[in-house]
C-alpha cells in the first residue's frame, strides 16, 4: 500500500481514480489545484504524487518544477498530449513517469507500483564509495582512506546524501528538505555550518577542497579527488 496524493481538478475523474486506487489497497488524498497540491505534498509527504497538467491555477508542469525545488517525491504526470517531444519535456522537468488520458484506475495502479519499485531500488541501503570515502547506512559507519570518521548523525546523513549523488550539484534548499526535513523556512546557515564541520573531519577546507566542492550561487557537490 502507498500513500498517494492525486492532484486533479475534475471532480468526476478525481472521485473515480480515488475509488479505484483505494480498491487496490492505496491510501489516497486529493487536491483540486496546484497550490493545494504543493501544500499537501510538503506537509503530508506522500509516497507518490499523481499530477494532472490541466489545473485551474497553475500549469501542472510549473507545479512539477516548484515541487522538484523542495522534494524528490516520485511524480506520475497525467496528460492528454502523447507526442514524444511532450514526454521528453515532462521527464526533463522532473516527472518519473506519465499516463496518457484516457486511462483506467488499473493502468494507473500498475504505473504507481512500477514507479515505487524503481524508487525503492534507488534508495537501497548498500554502502556508497566515492574515492577513498565509504559510507555504510546500515551500520552508520563512515571511513576515509581506511580511517573511521567520527560523524554526528546529521553529519552522516548529509555526507551520505551527497555521496549517493556523486558529481551532482545539490542546492541548500534540497539539503534542508531531504536531510533536515525542513521544506520551508529553513536557514541556509544551518547547512553551511554542517558542511564546515564535515569538511574539517574530511581534512579539507572550503579554500582547499578535495571531496566537497562549493558551486557559488548554486550549491555543493561531492566528487572523487583528482
Amino acid at each position: 500500500m502507498a500513500n498517494v496524493l492525486l492532484v486533479e481538478d475534475d471532480a468526476t475523474i478525481r472521485t473515480a481514480l480515488m475509488r479505484g486506487l483505494r480498491d487496490r489497497g492505496h491510501a489516497v488524498s486529493s487536491a483540486p489545484t496546484a497550490l493545494d497540491g504543493l501544500r499537501q505534498a510538503v506537509a503530508d509527504r506522500p509516497d507518490l504524487v499523481v499530477l494532472d497538467l490541466g489545473l485551474p491555477d497553475l500549469d501542472g508542469t510549473e507545479m512539477l518544477r516548484m515541487l522538484r525545488a523542495v522534494s524528490r517525491v516520485p511524480v506520475i504526470v497525467a496528460t492528454a498530449r502523447d507526442g514524444d517531444a511532450e514526454m521528453v519535456r515532462l521527464l526533463d522537468a522532473g516527472a518519473d513517469d506519465y499516463v496518457v488520458k484516457p486511462f483506467s484506475a488499473a493502468q494507473l495502479d500498475a504505473r504507481v507500483r512500477a514507479v515505487l519499485r524503481r524508487t525503492a531500488d534507488a534508495r537501497t541501503d548498500t554502502s556508497v564509495t566515492v574515492g577513498g570515502l565509504r559510507l555504510d547506512p546500515r551500520s552508520r559507519e563512515a571511513v576515509l582512506d581506511g580511517t573511521p570518521l567520527d560523524l554526528t548523525p546529521r553529519e552522516f546523513d548529509l555526507l551520505h546524501y551527497l555521496a549517493t549523488r556523486p558529481g551532482e550539484v545539490v542546492t541548500k534548499r534540497e539539503l534542508l528538505t531531504e536531510v533536515w526535513q525542513v521544506p520551508y523556512g529553513g536557514a541556509d546557515k544551518t547547512v553551511d555550518v554542517h558542511l564546515s564541520w564535515v569538511r574539517r573531519k574530511l581534512g579539507e577546507t572550503a579554500q582547499e577542497p578535495r571531496y566537497l566542492q562549493t558551486v557559488r550561487g548554486v550549491g555543493v557537490k561531492l566528487v572523487e579527488p583528482a
